[in-house]
């Protein structure tokens, strides 16, 4: 049995704008609990959606959604495209 229990999961990146305030206090907050900016929204929102009874009842319904979030897609390399640095020309002294 392994001594760590590690969760994989699946991360977006998302663009969002805050208030300045509020991202102020993401900061420190951060800071406080010595971790990422990210990490503090992504358990606020969790902790929210799990308290909020009314929007459980609203999730419940299954309701049809267009998302208005703007996730940030990873770039994608064309078919046959390389990664690092090319190849040297290798030009034979003679």
């Amino acid at each position: 049995m392994p001594l760590l229990d590690i969760k994989q999961v699946r991360k977006v990146t998302i663009t969002c704008s805050l208030e300045e305030s509020t991202a102020i206090q993401v900061d420190q907050y951060a800071a406080f609990v010595k971790c990422l900016p990210d990490e503090v929204v992504n358990k606020a929102l969790e902790y929210t959606f799990g308290k909020d009874s009314d929007f459980q009842k609203f999730r419940s319904t299954d309701p049809k959604i267009t998302s208005q979030l703007r996730i940030k897609r990873p770039a994608t390399m064309p078919t046959g495209a390389r990664r690092g640095p090319k190849p040297a020309n290798h030009v034979a002294a003679g």
